[in-house]
């Protein structure tokens, strides 16, 4: 982590002098929230409605895996009642950020409880990070920050869980929006940027071919051999399109389409993998972003 290492005495610094109240609920103050990841802002601010500050560390349409947090990230780090992490390996950056930022709040851990899909490479021992493409998974995802929130605030455990209640009923009724749209499709097989999409794939009844990064991790270096052998499984197999994803670049992607005869997915239709949108946005929430992707991968494999 190139800028880390610089901000180290910066953080170290702002720690010494902040070492006094922090459950923002116990001294009658609005909680301080830090998400790790754009999905986890979404969530603990659905949840915590205008009980809790919910700071957002990596933003909009920024790669979680490629990943450098600034001074700013380490101060609310350090400041927060909670830090909300995805889990599963996904946040690489996190533990040197809590190891500098000294946090006093609670670090919780969203993935608590959620079925991990096995990883195939010597870098993936955790697992498959990218768990809330199933809303299966999102709710309990919910349901842990929102134990988290109660903890930290007991006053507001009414509104919390009443939060939670009716987002879960959010969650369910998208969950059965995406399966019936999917329903319609004969030609099932995906191909995007990396591979994000494994809990939807394997929800919905989809045949991932293959991605163009192959790997959880985006940072994964592609190989000549990686390409050419996902050219052939694209013509071998009738694959429709290859999807780009909108935070990462659509170069590589637009490269193997072209070799393989088919289209790309790109632009204001490609797909939302590690980030949601910004702000204005199809995907700049949970739901809207599930939305976006599901409408994108039915008009174009339809």
């Amino acid at each position: 982590m190139r800028k880390l290492f610089a901000v180290l005495i910066v953080a170290g610094a702002l720690a010494g002098a902040c070492r006094g109240e922090h459950a923002g609920a116990k001294s009658g103050k609005m909680l301080k929230v830090v998400a790790t990841t754009t999905q986890l802002t979404d969530f603990t601010r659905v949840v915590a409605g205008s009980r809790a500050d919910v700071y957002d560390v990596v933003k909009a349409n920024v790669d979680a895996h490629d990943f450098e947090p600034s001074p700013a990230d380490l101060e609310a780090i350090r400041d927060a009642d909670i830090v909300i992490q995805n889990g599963v390996g996904l946040e690489q950056w996190l533990k040197a950020t809590i190891d500098s930022a000294a946090p006093q709040g609670e670090i919780v851990d969203a993935s608590k409880g959620v079925k991990v899909r096995a990883g195939a490479g010597a870098n993936e021992k955790e697992g498959d990070p990218h768990i809330w493409f199933a809303p299966a998974n999102a709710e309990i995802m919910v349901a842990n920050i929102t134990r988290a929130l109660v903890a930290a605030d007991p006053s507001g455990a009414t509104t919390y869980e009443a939060n939670q209640r009716a987002y879960d009923a959010e969650l369910e009724a998208l969950d059965r929006e995406i399966a019936s749209q999917l329903s319609v499709l004969t030609n099932r097989k995906l191909v995007s940027n990396h591979d994000a999409f494994g809990y939807y794939v394997a929800r919905y009844g989809l045949e991932f071919v293959g991605s163009v990064i192959p790997s959880f991790d985006t940072q994964a270096e592609l190989s000549s051999h990686d390409i050419s052998d996902l050219v052939q499984k694209i013509r071998a197999e009738g694959v429709k399109a290859v999807f780009s994803e909108a935070s990462l670049p659509p170069k590589t992607a637009e490269a193997i389409a072209s070799q393989a005869g088919v289209k790309v997915v790109e632009g204001d239709d490609a797909l939302y993998g590690d980030s949601l949108g910004p702000a204005g946005s199809d995907a700049d929430t949970y739901l809207k972003m599930q939305r976006h992707n599901t409408k994108v991968i039915v008009e174009n494999l339809r």
